[in-house]
């Protein structure tokens, strides 16, 4: 699925809907009252949502081609938009995840050889992090946050690390849904000279103990970095973000 029913119908903003007060002191101030990050889209350009409306995220077509460098943190077991993204531009998709369910199931799968399937995570260093099952059993994805089970040790790396690795001097798309690793990560990666393109994260605020607030300071930091939000999930959770400039 390329374009997702649930996108075209409205759910989040960008492509220039509701960017005009998405930056308003009244738009901040609703969208906290509702227990959301209180940051909105802040430009309005053309994006495209790919994958299924559960994990599914916008892009700036434009910017991406047959030759771009997208990475692909927390397929877990919905690999929607890494193969739209494959579909649509023709371009490699390194996909990573390190938790056992998610490799099970991704072995289990006829994937095109365009996705490249890494298992390990991504964090702010390099070497083992603890995880945490998923409370549900029917969930497939681990955190790195405080939650009840038998936690594991799983092998991550940092971003600069990774990208040395595989020999790339940038990265055109960067996609985490990396359950609450995303916050020392956003830290760790705005440090580095070379910063993607594009970012697109879901945000855990509300799970495990974490506040709204860090998510608020984590797209703060974002900002200070140069980025600028084009499109929000009307769920407060996930948001694309390019590099300006």
């Amino acid at each position: 699925m390329l374009l997702d029913e649930r996108a075209r119908e409205g759910d989040g903003q960008g492509s220039g809907r509701g960017s005009v007060t998405a930056g308003s002191s009244l738009g901040a101030s609703w969208r906290r009252l509702r227990g959301r990050p209180r940051q909105g889209v802040e430009i309005a350009v053309p994006s495209l949502y790919l994958g299924s409306s559960y994990g599914g995220y916008a892009v700036i077509p434009d910017l991406l081609s047959r030759e771009s460098v997208v990475y692909s943190f927390g397929l877990g077991e919905d690999v929607s938009f890494d193969l739209a993204v494959i579909e649509r531009f023709g371009c490699l998709v390194h996909g990573f995840d390190p938790t056992p369910r998610a490799i099970a199931w991704l072995n289990a799968q006829d994937l095109p050889k365009a996705l490249v399937v890494h298992a390990h995570g991504l964090a702010a260093f390099d070497g083992v992090s603890s995880f945490a099952p998923p409370t549900n059993p029917a969930h497939v994805s681990y955190s790195v946050l405080d939650r009840p089970g038998q936690r594991v040790e799983l092998p991550v790396k940092r971003l600069s690390t990774i990208r040395r690795e595989l020999g790339h001097e940038r990265i055109d798309l960067l996609k985490m849904d990396i359950e609450g690793a995303e916050f020392d990560v956003i830290d760790d990666l705005t440090n580095d000279a070379v910063l993607p393109r594009q970012i697109l994260v879901e945000f855990h605020h509300g799970r495990g103990g974490v506040p709204v607030a860090v998510t608020e300071r984590a797209i703060d930091r974002l900002r200070k970095a140069n980025y600028r939000v084009y499109h929000a999930r009307s769920t407060g959770r996930e948001f694309s973000l390019l590099l300006d400039g």
